[in-house]
């Protein structure tokens, strides 16, 4: 039982990894750093896109509208840390 805890805390980490990477990649590709018409560029960012949103598109539908600002990775990244919490503090319950 111990190791599906660990593998949940490892799928957590990486999603936490993926959120972290679109957001920096977000913040290069809108401040010029890196161009998406480079193709490797294009492909992680794509790829980073089509993997995130079944995720970011729950939060985006309940979050209101602020003009811009996407508030879906900062909530994602408190779930996910909420998660991390109560799957850690519950785990030596089923062992």
């Amino acid at each position: 039982m111990q190791s599906l805890f660990q593998i949940l805390l490892l799928v957590l980490g990486v999603a936490r990894f993926f959120i972290i990477v679109h957001f920096i990649m977000s913040w290069l590709i809108n401040f010029q750093v890196l161009n998406i018409r480079q193709p490797l560029v294009s492909q992680i960012w794509y790829g980073l896109n089509r993997l995130l949103e079944p995720i970011y598109g729950p939060i985006r539908r309940i979050l209101p509208d602020l003009g811009g600002i996407d508030l879906s990775p900062l909530l994602a990244l408190l779930a996910i840390y909420a998660l991390e919490i109560v799957i850690r503090n519950n785990m030596y319950a089923f062992m």
